[in-house]
């Protein structure tokens, strides 16, 4: 699909002097709506945002690529503007963008969107090309410019195309050389336009050189131009330039250079020339994505921000046992309330039976319970996947399995004969309090997760020395054993001890809250976490304790404790105000635009629909444009309104045993009306403390 052809002159803004990024985005929607292919600009909007929200478009060197793929949208379309003065986009490289393309895409199968994306995408690394267009003094004009870029590139695959096959000819002939032939790859996380990016850099840079050069692409289409055996084996330099996993066994003992996608772009040439003089470490694989002799070529990130990205491998892969798992359990509940058991759930006629009353209730809870009980080991897995590779995954899962399992099998052992250690045994390892409740649960199942990783990464780098003979074992059988054999040493004697200690704190501190009524605190925490960052590492920390809590109340009355118990009504009490105070944002923005409309601008009112389906439905990133645009202002009335909703849900008592759902699982919360007043009463603060703390938009 052409470029030129999804473009129109209306579409098309040369002196636009949008003050910020939002501002810029808004005038980008409006030029598409003057296309003429949006059914539904208010959802388009949304989804252009909401796009925005997963990693900035800004892609450096001055431009910016918005995209949406929507059912709003009836046919593929572009808009462009120009900004001569150059706006603050939050671009990759904080520099200011002055040339904006924005992508309508249909919600079809043909991902029509990534392959205009790419194609632009290409197009854009050429810099007298971007020049020009800068350059443009009307719309026809800069439509001409694509044009004549896109037939010249067309003209050029064309040739390109006729001398690889004439290339292979002379090789079947046994003509050609495969003198400094250089291959690469390239990928970013989105699988877009930095993909395209640098491969068309690389290329750039071996046609400048005159070294051949052949990139895969691994976007978010599938790849393209897929390496061969032979293409392999030809080469004298590979370069990976990618910042998300890609098959690497397959380059085994290849000079390779490892890098970010950026330096794809920015350092095509340098890259070009070592690959095609083999000035690289050679690269071994072990059977679980390889590894290098030398890390030198490979930049890495900040500590911190490597660590949130394991964690929230874990928690991404997690969501879906706890979501779909939890509101089958809270399903059971809701069949056996709906049967008459509600009432004498925790008695002595019912006891810890609730929800397995009736057999299709039971079938419920005994499938969404092993859903459940899938959640930290999952986390533990992919927590170790992130840092590891597939071998970390069998590690990872074994020690979360021992963080959820605990110590208490051991406890029936005979360790009388290994004298002082029978101490430390019976009270401390594996007796606990209780007689061997040292499970280490969510908590521990984190740790697990870091410790599995890098427990494998050590193993591959102690291991990195043997014989190449015995690379086939090393995944196979050093790695898992290895690995199994200390993760459990690690969760057995320290992890479970230590952090079920901290788990014992915890119950104890929620039966001692339940008892003292203060409970309220903890609502009011919870609540206000879930909107200061709205989806983000703050509100999912809160999500995730909450959702922690219902795994820690299937635990207790897995262990005889009835529905009724403090500890028990605790948990579903911090998962009910997690909730609340997650719906409140989006809701109480909507009823702002309602109340407060010269607040917002008509943009902003006509999403008011959308804000209320969403934050009905626990979709706290709803809310989200909004505080982007005024943070100051926005997110303390969401923040206060949030933290009252979830005091008042605590205070109320309202219980949650669903994770996720939001009015669609008010079934199965405890003091339902008051849970609605909770939400009612945070919301309508927050709509009246936007009213006073915002100014009056300007149209």
């Amino acid at each position: 699909m052409r470029v030129r052809d999804l473009l129109a002159p209306q579409s098309i803004e040369l002196k636009g002097a949008p003050a910020n990024k939002k501002e810029a985005i808004e005038q980008m929607v409006a030029l598409m709506e003057k296309r003429g292919n949006i059914k539904d600009i208010d959802t388009y909007r949304a989804g252009v945002f909401a796009r925005e929200e997963e990693g900035t478009t800004g892609v450096g060197e001055g431009i910016a690529i918005p995209h949406c793929k929507s059912d709003a949208v009836s046919a593929p379309g572009l808009a462009a503007m120009v900004v001569p003065g150059g706006v603050d986009y939050e671009a990759l490289d904080d520099e200011p963008v002055d040339l904006i393309f924005l992508i309508a895409a249909p919600n079809t199968k043909d991902n029509v969107h990534l392959e205009v994306l790419s194609n632009l995408s290409m197009l854009l690394m050429d810099e007298d090309f971007t020049r020009a267009l800068k350059a443009a003094k009307s719309p026809e004009e800069f439509l001409d410019i694509i044009e004549r870029a896109e037939n010249a590139k067309a003209q050029k695959e064309a040739a390109k195309e006729a001398a690889g096959e004439e290339a292979s000819d002379e090789q079947a002939n046994g003509a050609g050389s495969d003198k400094g032939y250089v291959i690469a790859v390239t990928a970013c996380p989105t699988g877009i336009a930095h993909t395209y990016m640098a491969a068309e850099a690389i290329e750039k840079a071996g046609e400048k050189l005159g070294i051949p050069v052949k990139v895969e692409t691994r976007g978010s289409s599938g790849p393209k131009n897929i390496l061969t055996a032979e293409d392999i084996q030809r080469a004298a330099g590979v370069v990976v330039a990618c910042d998300a996993k890609v098959p690497m066994d397959r380059f085994d003992g290849k000079h390779l250079i490892e890098c970010k996608v950026a330096d794809g772009i920015h350092k095509a040439e340098e890259l070009v020339t070592r690959a095609s003089v083999s000035d690289a470490p050679i690269y071994h694989a072990s059977g679980d994505g390889g590894e290098e002799e030398d890390d030198k070529d490979k930049e890495t990130d900040s500590i911190g921000h490597q660590a949130y990205t394991h964690l929230m491998s874990g928690v991404s892969h997690m969501l879906p046992f706890v979501i779909g798992g939890g509101i089958m359990v809270a399903l059971a509940f809701l069949i056996d309330t709906i049967a008459g058991y509600g009432a004498s759930a925790g008695s002595a006629s019912t006891g810890s039976a609730f929800g397995t009353m009736l057999p299709l209730s039971a079938f419920f809870k005994y499938a969404g319970g092993l859903a459940m009980s899938m959640m930290v080991p999952v986390l533990a897995g992919y927590i170790a996947y992130s840092i590891a590779d597939r071998p970390g995954l069998a590690v990872g899962f074994t020690g979360g399995l021992l963080a959820t399992s605990g110590n208490a099998l051991f406890t029936s052992y005979n360790w009388t004969n290994l004298g002082a250690f029978n101490s430390f045994i019976a009270n401390f390892a594996f007796q606990g309090a209780d007689g061997g409740s040292t499970v280490s649960g969510f908590l521990g199942g984190i740790a697990a997760g870091f410790v599995a990783g890098f427990v494998v990464l050590w193993l591959k780098k102690l291991t990195s020395k043997l014989p190449a003979s015995l690379d086939g074992i090393r995944p196979t059988l050093i790695y898992p054993l290895g690995g199994i054999f200390i993760i459990s040493l690690l969760m057995c004697f320290i992890f479970n001890p230590l952090i079920g200690l901290i788990n014992a704190g915890l119950s104890s501190m929620l039966t001692a809250l339940a008892d003292a009524n203060l409970l309220v605190v903890m609502g009011l925490i919870l609540g206000g976490m879930m909107a200061i960052d709205m989806g983000g590492p703050i509100n999912k920390a809160a999500y995730v304790f909450g959702t922690g809590m219902l795994s820690t109340a299937a635990e207790l009355m897995d262990k005889g404790a009835s529905a009724t118990d403090p500890a028990v009504i605790a948990c579903y009490v911090a998962m009910a105000a997690v909730m609340a105070g997650g719906m409140v944002p989006p809701i109480g923005i909507a009823l702002a635009t309602i109340f407060f409309p010269r607040k917002f601008t008509k943009t902003q009112r006509d999403t008011k629909v959308s804000l209320f389906v969403m934050g009905a439905s626990f979709i706290t990133e709803a809310a989200i444009p909004f505080a982007a645009a005024d943070p100051l202002h926005t997110i303390p009335a969401t923040l206060v309104g949030s933290a009252i909703a979830g005091g008042l849900s605590a205070l109320f008592g309202c219980t949650l045993m669903a994770p996720h759902g939001g009015i669609f699982v008010f079934a199965t919360v405890g003091n339902p009306l008051f849970y609605i007043i909770a939400w009612f009463v945070g919301s309508i603060v927050t709509c009246l403390l936007l009213g006073l703390l915002k100014k009056n938009a300007e149209e």
